[in-house]
Formats: structure tokens, C-alpha cells, sequence
């Protein structure tokens, strides 16, 4: 038969142009594109050959065997697989048979191509050669038939079909690479030989790579032996019960590139309408850059047990971004994009399958390790907190997993908010909490001296983000949240204790308007205050406006030009100072330093800094002056 000239399709002499011409900077990935269809071809083979052995000869050895000529610059993929004919190479190599290219291939040529991921986005991973090739052999020949046929192009306009002798059935393609700088690198054996072992170390079917012959001190060819690039087994398709302890935590170091042991796992295969596996690791150190936005930090994708891309992270939401792991799945298409991951409902559905499986392993080590779950959380914790915004799906499970430090736990201990309802005393309305800078100070303020002497446990937060996640976090268990240093605080009183709170407000009254009067500019209100047991006094902020620590927040991300909130001063009427005050004032005499003293020290109580140091200090070496005469 005389060798027939055909034209590529409309759409692949596109593809193709883009491609020679790109600047598409991961050309590795044409290897894996090459490896995984012949992975495939051999999937194929072996399907068909369960209603027809006569295709799949016994004793046949289902493989890959990779070749480098490295002088000759020439790369060979060879498989023994279920190979194609004539009709075949026309369809599969000569035209994309796929509905939406055209569009595509128009948002392609739009775009920035610099940008774009080129393969993976229309099932055309073979074209992806000729961004390293100048020609491409591929000699074929269908199972199940005598003809072999040989298809040839450089990747212009045109391809050649000829018939050609064949032996067994499969397909051998050879590249002959160009002579370009940045693909040279493709003729060397160790690059070969890694990008393969990077991308497709768990394909099912053992790729044998067969280093060049060489001549030995004698002057004779010596053909080395084949090495098997994919030794390992994909462990995440193996059964649970298959895998020791010790091999999940290996496993885990080569995924996680973490050198201690995880805290827990889940490992699961899906079937039904999808079918895809998980094994899924917590880690037990939060990772070096868990704060990092570029940092990649999603799951590892494979498609069919060939890796897809190290940082999925659409698998996951960023609240889960510390997880490591593998998904792996059957129904997605092996040249998947990003752009394309971003829209497709089997991610979507593998997403919500992840994120369960995540949420289940917490509770369970939570439930069953307790001391394991809160050292993770001491770890990684602040992460989960952020599932408390723009995320409105899993509150429930994410309020089961909290802990708490509060004023009733001891060195590491934590509480969870079953605990917490389980031991709050009857007349006890809400859950209280009270949100600080840091662990020490909270511990200090003078809010929570009331609560202690009644009994009350508050909880203590001091994590840069539990203003936000309290926001999104009002009511368990049909207990509202209250924190303590907002609005006021209805406690139940004896007709006595009501009796004398009025009595103090009247009684007081003169010194708080002479307080006001003195710090109206940066106080709302001066009031009487139920809440104190010891201190002078306390800061506390309107029930609807912005804390104080909040605005901090905001200042450090630059919002300087907020107008700041006026707090209130809440004022102990048993204390001495507040006696004495109340003498003064009642008498017509002046207060003195006192306002400003009484202000700073609520001030430096909750941990807030002081508008001015150098006045506060002034004022309080004038008092103790005074003392000391």
C-alpha cells in the first residue's frame, strides 16, 4: 500500500500551532500524557479480552518499555496494549472527536497563552509531544488483526499513513526531539527516567525503562538490564485491612514531605454513581507555611492512579488547607484542568465526600483520643476556626471539634462546649466568654471576677480570629453566646442585691457625671457596675459596636481613618478608691489625677494600650506624690 497523505482537522492544526509555538513552560507533562494513553491501550486490551481471549494470549505480559537514544536524540514509548488500525489512527491522531473544542480553541487563542494549560482541558494529550518533537513516528497494530500500519508527522499541517510490518500487537511511538536548549534535557535517561516515577509511579501496569548499550573497557556492547520505574502500588486502592499502621505513616512522609507521624487518617473508596478513592491525613504540626497564600497546600490529584497535579485545591475548602493526602478518581477526564476542576460536579461531589471524611476522622480522634485531638488542635486549631466564615454548610460539626481554654481549665487543658453546658450551674442563662490578646492577660481582667465568684466558667479566647468566628458562632445547644464585655450582664438578684444596686446608682451618681464630664471625649457612659468583685473599675463596650481589639485589628491592616468607638466605664461601688471618689465628688472638691488614673489603669487591665503613656504616668507619680507627704 502507498503511503497516503491526509490533512489534520481544522481544530488540531490549531491545537498544534498553539503548541509548537507556546511558551507553555511544563513540557515535562507530555511524557505522562504519552504513558497514561498507553496505560489505557492496555486497560483496553485487557477489557476486551474477557468475552474474547483470543486478544490477550496467555502468558502475555501487559507493559510499558520506555527507550532513550540520547547522541540520536530520539525518545521511544512502547506498549503492548490493544493498538489501532488504520481507522483508528485517522480518528484518534488525525481529528479531536470531542463537542466544545471549537469554542475552546477560540478562548485558547484569547487568551494569554503564557497562562494556560495547555493540555489537559479536551482529552488531546498526545499533541502535547510536538511541544518537544519535530517528528513523531507511532508504528501500531489492532489486536485481533494481521495489518500494522505506520503514522508519521512533524506536526504541520499534514500526517502519513502507511502500512507496515508489525509483529505483536501495540503501539510504538517514537520522538524525535528538537534540537531546542530547554528540550534537551528529554534525551537524558535521569530526566526520562524521574518525570515518569513523578507522574506515573502507580499506574497498574510496570513501566521498564532499557538504558542505552554501551561499550564496556573491552570495546564490546553491553546492554544493561531493564530497571521498573513504578515499583510502589497505589496504596490508597488496596483495602484497609491490606495496610499496616506503618505503612500509612510512611506513606504519609512521602506525600506530606513531614518528618513526624500524622495524628489521624481516613482512608475510603467510593462507589456508586462515582467511583473514586481518598486517604486522607491530619497532620500533628501545623506545616512551616500554613500562613502562606501561594503556598501549595490542596490534595494530589490522579485520575485512573496517574498523577494530575500536586495542589488541588479544589478538593478542599482553605479552612481545610492543612490536610495532606491523595483523591483518586474513575470518572474524571485524565487531562483535566484547573479552570475545568473549578465548575465540575464530580469535584464538587468528591469535595463534599472530602470534607466529610475530614470533619468525621476530628470527631472521632476527638471522641476517642483526647489528648492526641487537643494537641492537634493546640497545632492547627486556629485553622479550623476559619471554617466559621463563608461557611455556612458544616457550623454544627465545626462546633462539636472547638476547644477552649476558660477559667475552670488547668495548664493544657481544654474544654469543648458539651463539657461546658454539662457542668454550668442551673442559673446559669448563656455561655460566657471573653476575648483578649493574649492567654496571660485574659486570665488578669478584672470582667471576670464576678463570673468566678459565682461559679460562672467563661471561656477565654485569644486567637487573632475568634473576633471573626464569634460573629458566625451565636447559639449550641439552644445556649446563646455572650461576651462579657459587651452591653451589660443580667444576673439573677435577691430583691436585697436589687435593692442596693439602686441604692448605689443614686448614691453614685454625682461621681459618675464628674467622670464623664472629665473623660467625655473618650468614654460614652460612666456607670455603675455589678460585675466587679475587687477592681476599681473596667471597660466594657456597647452591646452593637465594634470591640476594641477589633479596631486594633482593623488599624494594623492599615484602616487608620476609622473614628474610634466610645467605651464605657463601669465602676465598683464597694471598692475604696470609688468610696473615697464619691466623697469628693459629693463635697464639690476636684478629682484630681483620678479620672485619668482610673481610665488607664481599665485601659492597661483588658490589655489595651494607653492613647498617652507619658499622661497616665504623669498622673500616677502625682498621686503617689500625694501619698507621700
Amino acid at each position: 500500500m502507498a503511503t497516503e497523505k491526509m490533512e489534520f482537522q481544522t481544530e488540531v492544526r490549531d491545537l498544534l500551532n498553539l503548541m509548537i509555538h507556546s511558551l507553555y513552560s511544563n513540557k515535562e507533562i507530555f511524557l505522562r500524557e504519552l504513558v497514561s494513553n498507553a496505560a489505557d491501550a492496555l486497560d483496553k486490551r485487557r477489557f476486551l479480552s474477557v468475552s474474547d481471549s483470543s486478544l490477550l494470549p496467555v502468558g502475555t505480559q501487559l507493559r510499558i518499555d520506555i527507550n532513550v537514544f540520547s547522541e540520536a536524540k530520539r525518545l521511544v514509548i512502547e506498549d503492548n496494549g490493544i493498538g489501532m488500525n488504520r481507522e483508528d489512527l485517522i480518528q484518534n491522531l488525525g481529528t479531536i472527536a470531542r463537542s466544545g473544542t471549537k469554542q475552546f480553541m477560540k478562548n485558547l487563542k484569547d487568551s494569554d497563552k503564557s497562562n494556560v494549560e495547555l493540555i489537559g482541558q479536551f482529552g488531546v494529550g498526545f499533541y502535547s509531544a510536538f511541544m518537544v518533537a519535530r517528528k513523531i513516528e507511532v508504528l501500531t497494530k489492532k489486536a485481533g488483526e494481521e495489518q500494522g500500519y505506520l503514522w508519521s508527522s512533524e506536526g504541520t499541517g499534514e500526517f502519513e499513513i502507511t502500512e507496515a510490518p508489525k509483529e505483536n500487537a501495540g503501539t510504538k511511538i517514537t520522538l524525535y526531539l528538537k534540537d531546542d536548549e530547554d528540550v534537551a534535557e528529554f534525551a537524558e535517561e535521569w530526566t526520562v527516567k524521574s518525570v515518569i516515577r513523578k507522574y506515573s509511579e502507580f499506574v497498574s501496569y510496570g513501566i521498564y525503562f532499557h538504558p542505552e548499550a554501551k561499550k564496556n573497557d573491552k570495546g564490546e556492547m553491553e546492554i544493561p538490564e531493564e530497571e521498573r520505574l513504578n515499583k510502589d502500588q497505589a496504596l490508597w486502592r488496596q483495602s484497609e485491612k491490606e495496610i499496616t499502621e506503618e505503612q500509612y505513616k510512611e506513606f504519609y512522609h512521602v506525600v506530606s514531605h513531614d518528618g513526624s507521624d500524622p495524628s489521624a487518617w481516613n482512608h475510603s473508596h467510593a462507589e456508586g454513581s462515582l467511583e473514586f478513592w481518598s486517604l486522607l491525613y491530619l497532620p500533628s504540626k501545623a506545616p512551616y507555611n500554613i500562613w502562606n497564600q501561594e503556598a501549595q497546600n490542596g490534595l494530589k490529584l490522579y485520575v485512573k492512579k496517574v498523577f494530575i497535579m500536586d495542589d488541588c485545591k479544589e478538593l478542599l475548602p482553605p479552612w481545610l488547607r492543612f490536610v495532606r493526602g491523595i483523591v483518586d478518581s474513575e470518572d474524571l477526564p485524565l487531562n483535566v484542568s484547573r479552570e475545568i476542576l473549578q465548575s465540575n460536579k464530580i469535584i464538587t461531589n468528591i469535595r463534599k465526600h472530602v470534607i466529610k471524611k475530614v470533619l468525621e476522622t476530628l470527631k472521632n480522634m476527638a471522641e476517642k483520643e483526647v489528648d492526641k485531638y487537643n494537641a492537634w488542635w493546640k497545632e492547627l486549631g486556629i485553622v479550623l476556626k476559619e471554617g466559621f466564615y463563608m461557611n455556612w454548610e458544616h457550623l454544627d460539626e465545626l462546633k462539636e471539634l472547638l476547644r477552649f481554654r476558660s477559667t475552670k481549665t488547668e495548664g493544657d487543658a481544654l474544654v469543648s462546649l458539651t463539657e461546658y453546658i454539662d457542668r454550668m450551674p442551673e442559673n446559669q442563662k448563656e455561655i460566657y466568654y471573653l476575648i483578649g490578646d493574649n492567654k496571660d492577660t485574659i486570665q488578669g481582667n478584672p470582667l471576670l471576677e464576678t463570673f468566678r465568684a459565682k461559679g460562672f466558667e467563661v471561656l477565654l479566647l485569644s486567637d487573632p480570629i475568634d473576633e471573626f468566628m464569634m460573629g458566625s458562632l451565636t447559639e449550641y445547644k439552644e445556649k446563646k453566646f455572650h461576651d462579657i464585655s459587651r452591653g451589660d450582664v443580667e444576673f439573677e438578684k435577691t430583691e436585697e442585691e436589687k435593692k442596693a444596686e439602686e441604692e448605689s446608682k443614686s448614691a453614685f451618681k454625682g461621681l459618675c457625671e464628674s467622670l464623664q464630664k472629665t473623660l467625655d471625649s473618650d468614654l460614652k457612659e460612666v456607670r455603675i457596675s455589678s460585675r466587679l468583685q475587687d477592681s476599681p473599675c473596667c471597660l466594657v463596650t456597647d452591646e452593637h459596636a465594634m470591640s476594641a481589639r477589633m479596631e486594633r485589628m482593623m488599624e494594623a491592616m492599615g484602616r487608620s481613618n476609622m473614628e474610634k468607638t466610645k467605651r464605657i466605664l463601669e465602676i465598683n461601688p464597694t471598692h475604696p478608691i470609688c468610696e473615697m471618689l464619691k466623697a469628693k465628688a459629693d463635697a464639690g472638691e476636684s478629682l484630681g489625677e483620678w479620672p485619668k488614673a482610673l481610665y488607664g489603669q481599665a485601659l492597661l487591665a483588658e490589655g489595651s494600650q494607653l492613647p498617652d503613656p507619658a499622661a497616665y504616668v504623669k498622673a500616677i507619680t502625682q498621686l503617689l506624690s500625694a501619698v507621700a507627704k
